[in-house]
């Protein structure tokens, strides 16, 4: 695994080692103790989603026990977004986003402190993501809403597919905080 961190401190993307042969290949997908020598939290509780094209999940976030989360994607493409919503940062209300697919295999690592969402590209996506903490509930369901202007993210649709609950999320200006 390579470990590559990004422009937005603390985020990081990993790129596995593929082994080939005529049978297929094989790679490392998840390894704590080179995730550890990086700095990255242990992580305790592993989610996953399946989601139809143009699905627009996020951008969320946890106050009451906030989560650094790995994400990767089993099948499909995803555009990934990390979004610093650290206020002593001085990359605070910057964003990255990443192309991760079953087929480059890349995660992104996001940690506590940062809003996260994806748009699905293509069809379909299964993504699996580990937590650095538990799900305490929909009391410590926090966001921002994905086409806050502040943001300006390039999502790669202009059709999202949003929850009910997705719509109405505030403004950076108007967050939990």
């Amino acid at each position: 695994m390579q470990l590559k961190e990004t422009s937005l401190p603390g985020v990081w993307l990993i790129e596995p080692v593929v082994h080939r042969d005529p049978r297929g290949h094989l790679f490392e997908s998840f390894r704590a103790d080179l995730l550890e020598k990086a700095g990255l939290p242990r992580f305790v509780q592993e989610n996953q989603t399946f989601s139809v094209r143009h699905t627009l999940r996020g951008l969320h976030y946890q106050l009451i026990r906030p989560q650094a989360k790995l994400i990767r994607v089993l099948q499909g493409t995803i555009y990934d977004v990390a979004v610093d919503l650290r206020e002593s940062s001085p990359t605070f209300g910057q964003w990255i986003g990443e192309v991760l697919s079953a087929e480059n295999r890349k995660q992104l690592f996001i940690p506590a402190g940062f809003a996260h969402g994806f748009c699905v590209m293509d069809e379909t996506a299964e993504v699996l993501y580990k937590c650095s903490d538990y799900y305490s509930g929909a009391a410590d369901q926090c966001g921002v809403i994905w086409s806050d202007p502040s943001l300006a993210i390039s999502w790669p649709t202009d059709a999202p597919l949003v929850s009910e609950k997705d719509q109405l999320l505030p403004v950076m200006a108007a967050r939990s905080r």
